[in-house]
């Protein structure tokens, strides 16, 4: 089995995808792990790489012995919060820049307004519960690195996510992705995953669409 060009079929089918490439590059797995979760948390313009559904995917691949759950789970908080320490600073470098018109090329606005929105809601919290909302995930360390957000505040916010985000879903995919049930399944609990992590957003879109009315 070949890797598809199509993102969406890699992201559901990601515990395949995987094994395909331990089995081709061995311990370089870990970089490539490494370099997938930093980007979808460094880069504001790759929001639509494998967050939620790629770390569940590593656990259940540490579970079948093919890498060490320890080594992967520690190598993916580096990556996580490596990722959103670059995207503050990016943001920082910015500033207001980022709403001006030419900035539209690079950056979708409407993730913009949405994660500032999000951002004036739930302040510095924001930053941590952002990690298990997809795109929002990618956007709120930049909004927080425009707003000149204090950076300790912002480092503490962004390890206690970090280690949050990647504990939970590295080790429920250790002690249940192997399971007879979730693995003949595997698609459709990505699927779950999926739906579970924006489910906030469809409820806070909901909740807007009913106050504009």
């Amino acid at each position: 089995m070949d890797l598809p060009l199509n993102p969406i079929e890699i992201i559901l089918h990601v515990d395949d995808y995987l094994v395909i490439i331990f089995n081709a590059f061995g311990a370089l797995t870990y970089l490539i792990l490494f370099l997938i979760v930093f980007a979808e948390t460094g880069f504001v313009v790759t929001p639509f790489l494998p967050g939620d559904s790629l770390l569940f995917a590593a656990g259940a691949l540490a579970a079948g012995d093919f890498i060490n759950p320890v080594i992967v789970w520690l190598v993916l908080v580096l990556a996580a919060v490596g990722g959103d320490t670059v995207n503050y600073w990016i943001g920082n470098f910015i500033g207001e820049r980022a709403y001006s018109s030419r900035s539209g090329r690079f950056l979708k606005k409407e993730y913009l307004k949405k994660t500032q929105d999000f951002y004036d809601k739930y302040g510095g919290k924001a930053i941590i519960i952002a990690r298990f909302i997809p795109v929002v995930r990618t956007f709120a360390p930049f909004v927080a690195g425009v707003g000149k957000m204090d950076y300790r505040k912002f480092l503490s916010y962004n390890i206690a996510g970090g280690l949050l985000w990647v504990t939970l879903f590295v080790w429920a995919g250790f002690f249940f992705g192997n399971l007879p049930l979730v693995k003949h399944n595997f698609s459709l609990v990505i699927m779950t995953i999926i739906l579970i992590s924006i489910l906030p957003a469809i409820i806070e879109f909901a909740k807007h669409k009913r106050r504009s009315r």
